[in-house]
């Protein structure tokens, strides 16, 4: 497995050379921040790990992979030419299928002529003196820009867990988000799933199919909502294509970033059979719009409570044998406080004779030996072993880069506490750096689309306001992002979220601060909010210009003055 590693000797520098603006990564992310940014006249470089474009989606090939929102919502709006031309086949669009999208996008817009593949930046740190940073790569390329946008993903660091004798298994071992190319065959092969989050459940189903024996290996049951899939008629896209405009509106101002209207009655404002009629509609619609079914379903203990328990007996109603069926229940957590699943066939995979639920809880995995997994109470021979564990989601791929700034504090040491962000775009000593639809914005609790293009035609504006006003640097106030780690913290806590030991708080990696990463604002105020702060001038950053004394340009050297988020809100 090659999933990403920091580094920790640096290359030596063999090439030199000046770009406007360095961007890491060749995702949705990044080739939208290329296109807006080329757009603007600045001459861009997007350097990528592999060796092609795609982010996540080239690199998360699985069995059963697809996306878990509805494919004409996971596209680009920026372009009514690109959504008119595109054919989405289903509901919710496979790997290859959004592969073969990405790479059509690349291709329309000419964009590989400005990325550089199978190349990792390392380091990037910048230089006071010059207002500029210094990026390296892992080629020795050292590239001076302007702007250096970090467009990495949310879910880019698969996490292997350290499990005593790993390396010891005679059979071959994957990661799901490290997939092989060619695909892997398990017909015949005796295979340990390791792991119940999304990329299992979307490929236990499958591989259930193929192999003689499957052992799932689960540690904490999930709760997973049926895809409902089904392939787009050619009357369906039509009407998808007529509507885009109305789509793309609603997407942008409502909760998740997706078209749905969102909910305005409460769970428990409803009679049971009301809301267990509700709760049937939308099961059987399929999709994760059955977590907001109703308004209070992510701030109500007792609301969310019965749309769990809906669940729980949706899943003793499929699994037959009832002590399986029982160990696949989700407890001690709300639904949705953990992302939801969306799959295809995965509790009905429990009714195959060929698959056996091994609980972790009761029996813990011991180690891994040469011929397979050995729990507390059994030895499990396998063939293969797939680690479906996921991700050291969110800041993963961000420290894999050495990033130094303003009198050389690395942002590892700046973030050690957990990420410290101003609206999840910047942070404050680090002038010029943008992050895309990462840590401390609605990301990974929203349409990743959605929350990408909003956030890259926002620094576009930007960095087009600076070049109009003689600014050569924007940076963020202290104060301004104290008070949104804040403000981050008290919308958290206002939900259910943190009652969820999940990947949103870093709980899935050793070590890792335990906080709520991700904006639970919602998409639409979220953006409301920083269209408020671009129309005020941008309060909570500072211009530099080119002529300012560098002591005094530096918002570090201000004092923390108290930074109210709500006054900038729009109110109702």
């Amino acid at each position: 497995m090659s999933l990403l590693r920091k580094r920790e000797v640096l290359p030596a520098v063999s090439d030199r050379f000046e770009k406007d603006v360095v961007i890491v990564g060749a995702g949705f992310s990044g080739l939208y921040a290329l296109h807006k940014l080329r757009g603007l006249g600045l001459d861009a470089i997007a350097f990528e790990r592999g060796a092609d474009v795609g982010g996540t989606w080239y690199w998360n090939r699985y069995p059963g992979a697809r996306c878990d929102i509805e494919s004409a919502d996971y596209s680009f709006s920026f372009s009514d030419t690109l959504q008119q031309a595109w054919r989405w086949s289903e509901r919710f669009a496979t790997q290859p299928e959004i592969l073969e999208y990405v790479n059509h996008v690349a291709d329309r817009f000419d964009l590989r002529r400005d990325i550089q593949f199978d190349t990792q930046v390392v380091r990037a740190s910048y230089d006071e003196a010059a207002r500029r940073w210094q990026v390296l790569t892992d080629k020795g390329q050292l590239v001076s820009a302007r702007y250096f946008i970090v467009a990495t993903g949310c879910l880019s660091v698969g996490n292997v867990p350290d499990i005593k004798g790993r390396d010891t298994f005679a059979g071959p071992s994957y990661h799901t988000g490290d997939w092989p190319h060619e695909g892997v065959d398990f017909t015949g092969k005796r295979v340990a799933v390791v792991g119940t989050g999304s990329s299992a459940i979307q490929s236990i189903p499958l591989i259930a199919q193929q192999a003689e024996r499957l052992y799932v290996f689960q540690r904490t049951p999930n709760f997973s909502l049926p895809a409902r899939n089904q392939p787009i008629t050619d009357g369906q896209d039509r009407e998808i294509k007529a509507g885009y405009a109305q789509r793309r509106r609603t997407a942008r101002y409502n909760s998740g970033g997706v078209n749905r209207i969102d909910p305005t009655v409460g769970a428990l404002q409803v009679s049971p059979e009301e809301r267990e009629a509700e709760y049937e509609r939308k099961w059987q619609e399929g999709g994760l719009n059955f977590a907001s079914t109703f308004m209070d379903l992510r701030v109500d203990a007792e609301a969310n409570e019965t749309a769990a328990e809906f669940v729980r007996r949706k899943i003793r109603g499929i699994v037959r044998d009832p002590g399986i069926a029982e160990r696949l229940v989700p407890k001690g957590y709300p639904l949705a406080a953990k992302r939801p699943c969306v799959d295809t066939g995965y509790y009905e995979t429990f009714n195959r004779d060929n698959v056996t639920l091994v609980d972790l809880q009761a029996s813990p995995i011991v180690e891994i030996a040469h011929s397979g997994v050995v729990t507390s109470d059994a030895a499990y021979e396998v063939d293969a072993i797939v680690f479906a564990t996921g991700f050291d989601a969110m800041t993963g791929a961000i420290h894999a880069i050495d990033i130094v700034g303003r009198g050389g504090l690395p942002l590892r040491r700046h973030w050690e506490a957990g990420p410290r962000t101003y609206l999840g775009l910047s942070s404050a000593g680090y002038p010029n750096l943008f992050l895309v639809a990462s840590v401390g914005s609605p990301s990974v609790l929203s349409n990743m689309m959605t929350s990408i293009e909003q956030h890259v035609d926002w620094i576009g504006t930007c960095i087009e306001t600076m070049r109009a006003t003689g600014a050569d640097t924007i940076e963020v106030m202290p104060s301004a992002e104290q008070a949104w780690v804040e403000h981050l913290n008290t919308l958290a806590n206002a939900t259910l979220f943190p009652r969820g030991t999940s990947w949103y708080m870093g709980a899935n990696i050793p070590g890792k601060p335990r906080l709520f990463m991700p904006y639970a604002g919602g998409v639409g105020r979220y953006r409301q909010l920083c269209e408020r702060i671009e129309a005020r001038g941008y309060p909570g950053f500072r211009f530099g210009r080119p002529d300012a004394d560098h002591a005094t340009d530096s918002p570090a050297s201000s004092p923390a003055a108290p930074f109210d988020i709500d006054a900038l809100y729009i109110k109702d």
